[in-house]
């Protein structure tokens, strides 16, 4: 009886929570060890399923750059990185398409679909939906009074606008929108954009109650190694500046703030491999891994 009543609490000090975010859209950013393990991608797509039964709109959007390299190996094509960046030639992009749109994609659809959810898969081509330009990354001068070096990425994209229109249709329907990052340019061709910035991108323009991105770490942590649970967008880049935000977690910080700068309420970084991480995070009074805020 004792299990019982504790599983009646947990539902009671959610209860705030059911009551705040009904109606509202969260939007995921799915990728890390949680899209690998077997028993977390069940989890994953139990979780996602209850939000939406609940009454929450969640908007999904991975990753797949371990799959990637996967078939890149397979098909002997090298890949070379440019500040953590691949650079995407031709062949390299059709590679990018195929395994994200065409197998990660539906793997995670099929998923949620078996699970007992109503997930459909895009593309950022799909309706216009991820509209991208070619990123331009400036590399280090070779001397000290030259001009920065433009670094040519191949079909590495930014997102430069987001369409907004296929996804209310989607929610208003009760499907789960399961989103590639693949962009498309004006010039019709496809570009591989990092799915965190898709994911940011994507939450600004439905201004989302959350943005939630899914890592392989707790959390944000200080100098000491502790996790620090909640920072504002106004000391992110002092943060940087002192070394404490560094690696890949500066650019995490950065979409963050730019989707929080965007109408976002709150963005948070946490575990994806720690079990059913995004509800302890929306239904918990403790959270789960770093909060960003306004």
């Amino acid at each position: 009886m004792q299990n019982e009543i504790t599983k009646a609490k947990v539902l009671i000090e959610s209860l705030p929570y059911l009551r705040e975010f009904n109606g509202k859209t969260v939007v995921i950013k799915y990728g890390g060890h949680a899209m690998v393990d077997e028993e977390l991608k069940k989890n994953f797509a139990l979780d996602i399923i209850l939000l939406k039964y609940i009454g929450i709109n969640p908007v999904v959007v991975h990753g797949g750059g371990p799959q990637i390299n996967e078939f890149l190996k397979k098909m002997q094509i090298t890949s070379s990185y440019v500040q953590g960046m691949r650079v995407t030639d031709g062949p390299t992009m059709d590679v990018v398409e195929m395994v994200l749109v065409g197998k990660v994609n539906k793997e995670i659809v099929g998923l949620i679909n078996h699970c007992g959810g109503r997930a459909v898969g895009l593309s950022g081509r799909d309706g216009d939906l991820v509209q991208a330009k070619k990123m331009k990354i400036l590399g280090k001068p070779e001397t000290e009074n030259a001009p920065p070096e433009l670094i040519d990425l191949g079909r590495v994209g930014e997102v430069t606008h987001i369409n907004p229109e296929i996804l209310t249709t989607l929610a208003s329907k009760d499907f789960i929108p399961v989103i590639a990052p693949v962009g498309v340019g004006e010039d019709g061709q496809a570009y591989n954009i990092n799915a965190d910035l898709v994911a940011g991108a994507i939450a600004a323009e439905l201004k989302a109650s959350k943005l939630i991105l899914l890592t392989d770490v707790e959390g944000v942590k200080d100098s000491q190694g502790q996790l620090i649970s909640s920072i504002a967008v106004s000391s992110i880049e002092q943060l940087i500046s002192d070394s404490v935000i560094k690696g890949g977690m500066i650019p995490k910080l950065r979409c963050c703030a730019s989707a929080i700068n965007g109408g976002v309420n709150k963005a948070h970084i946490i575990d994806g491999r720690q079990e059913h991480a995004i509800l302890l995070e929306i239904f918990t009074h403790k959270g789960s891994g770093t909060e960003i805020t306004a």
